[in-house]
């Protein structure tokens, strides 16, 4: 499954900078992809995010410095689409630390859309393939509806499924300003489970360059008995190898030892049930541009999680 070169994530996309344009952030286009500036609150510096591009060379690393000085950036965030191995590595320097808060996980599942139906079954937890057959008994359907009225099933959804589970979500301004852009470059779609007429899952799939995404999901808390979210991933991956698409990304894991009292724990484990391969990046990295103010910063935004997970 290995490719000799890797996709272009949907987040290092033309139509992914005119969201973030959009939603008036700053985005800068550099030679390996798209860097955004995010404006500190109630000051003149700003934070930059180059999310899933390719391993930054030092000429790389270069150009980031004079385009983040040039957006009063305290620092550049970086968090490379590459897969951890022993040739390939950021390493650290005076400049280059560790990210304080990554954004990403390190970790992903994926799953080998070029193995044969019948391959990714038989690989699949006996308790996911039990739940699938169940969702089908109950007569659970699937499809895809990239319209507005799929578009604002999924805003229900999100909405109940946030407030159920204490997450910190966007909000409606962001969702709907990146299905629009994200829709009309072709890169996301929608799709529903339901059951006796109501909607119990929807999910917004990206796709692009080859891979399929999992991005943003969003169920109800009727009908739990009938399984509708297993089923949906199963036909999500039928649908994906239809297409010609040779990776299903499932857009993040815990790691390779997941703590159970993680709130992240039901989702990983829904994962694991379709045998998916679990897959390490290099991990996420900070390039200081102003060593002071960046010190500054993390203690400050540490405070402000801190407090946030207390209001929690």
């Amino acid at each position: 499954m290995e490719k000799t070169k890797a996709p272009i994530h949907p987040l290092q996309t033309a139509a992914w900078s005119e969201f973030r344009k959009a939603m008036g952030v700053a985005v800068v286009k550099t030679s390996q992809g798209y860097v955004s500036f995010h404006r500190v609150p109630y000051t003149s510096w700003t934070i930059g995010y180059f999310p899933k591009g390719p391993l930054p060379t030092n000429a790389f690393i270069k150009e980031l410095q004079t385009i983040g000085n040039e957006q009063n950036a305290i620092y550049i965030q970086l968090e490379p689409n590459v897969i951890k191995n022993t040739n390939k590595s950021l390493g650290t320097s005076r400049v280059l630390k560790y990210s304080h808060h990554p954004l990403f996980t390190k970790y992903t599942f994926v799953l080998d859309l070029t193995k044969s139906e019948e391959e990714l079954s038989k690989a699949m937890h006996p308790k996911t393939r039990y739940n699938i057959k169940i969702a089908e008994k109950h007569g659970v359907t699937i499809q895809e509806d990239t319209t507005e009225q799929g578009f604002e099933e999924y805003l229900k959804l999100e909405k109940e499924t946030t407030d159920r589970q204490g997450f910190y979500a966007h909000n409606n301004t962001y969702h709907k300003t990146m299905w629009k852009i994200m829709k009309d470059a072709g890169i996301a779609h929608i799709f529903t489970a339901t059951f006796q007429g109501e909607t119990l899952a929807a999910w917004i799939i990206f796709v692009h360059d080859g891979v399929m995404y999992y991005p943003y999901g969003a169920s109800s808390r009727n009908h739990r008995e009938v399984m509708a979210p297993n089923l949906l991933l199963w036909e999500l991956v039928k649908w994906g190898k239809k297409q010609g698409f040779h990776t299903f990304d499932l857009w993040g894991a815990i790691g390779p030892d997941p703590d159970p009292q993680d709130p992240w724990y039901g989702f990983h484990r829904f994962k694991t049930g379709y045998n998916p391969t679990l897959i390490e990046f290099i991990g996420s990295y900070d390039l200081i541009l102003r060593p002071v103010l960046y010190k500054l910063y993390c203690i400050v935004d540490s405070i402000r999680w801190s407090i946030l997970k207390l209001l929690k």
